[in-house]
């Protein structure tokens, strides 16, 4: 059984999501502020933390910084904090993901099946994945139907790949692709996604498998 460790102020919210979650046969504990969620986590070690920025005691980045120090377990953020900077800092902490309150609980619910299920993933199930009508081969570098990626777009397809579901942040990216110096360089990646979507997709003007959030940065949906 998944163990999801959900952490608001808001008693309202966690009796909400303890009570959806339990449903659908999720192992839920509750903290109402940071410093009981990094002491549950440590005790309890969760499969994920749902969590709220805005706490009592310690801010929500800190606790993402101070989870991210010992474990890599995924963090799925959950805030009323709708700002962009908000969102990238969380995922330059180390989120996974990010959903705003008010929230659609089936959207929340569905984030925290692809989260989990990422988790799961083998090497083996990465080794060959779908995306439209082609079939990625992440061992053998190749693509279905003779398609050609360059080592750039590789590279950043890899990323994508390997954290299905996963908001991975435009800053992430960069850094991973090209080094610091080019953080500022965010048209390399809107180039980069146009020609990948023009080889992978069925409908490149209308992506479903290679997804933007416009200021944070790409999705891979499975």
């Amino acid at each position: 059984m998944t163990r999801i460790l959900v952490v608001d102020d808001e008693p309202q919210i966690l009796r909400a999501l303890r009570i959806n979650l339990a449903a659908r046969r999720y192992e839920v504990a509750v903290a109402a502020d940071g410093g009981a969620a990094l002491r549950e986590a440590a005790d309890w070690h969760p499969d994920l933390v749902i969590l709220d920025l805005g706490l009592p005691d310690i801010d929500g980045i800190d606790v993402i910084h101070g989870l991210r120090g010992w474990t890599s377990i995924p963090i799925l953020v959950l805030s009323g904090r709708t700002g962009g900077a908000d969102k990238v800092d969380a995922l330059d902490a180390g989120a996974d993901d990010y959903v705003t309150k008010p929230f659609n609980i089936d959207e929340l619910l569905a984030r925290v099946r692809a989260v989990t299920r990422r988790t799961a993933l083998h090497e083996s199930e990465l080794a060959q994945i779908h995306i439209g009508d082609r079939v990625v081969d992440l061992v053998s570098k190749t693509v279905s139907d003779g398609v050609r990626l360059t080592p750039t777009e590789w590279h950043l397809l890899e990323i994508l790949l390997r954290n299905p579901g996963k908001l991975v942040s435009q800053r992430q990216l960069l850094t991973e692709v090209w080094g610091e110096k080019y953080l500022k360089e965010t048209h390399y990646l809107r180039q980069y996604m146009t020609q990948m979507r023009k080889k992978l997709e069925r409908d490149p003007a209308h992506p479903v498998h290679l997804l933007t959030e416009p200021g944070m940065g790409y999705r891979f949906n499975p």
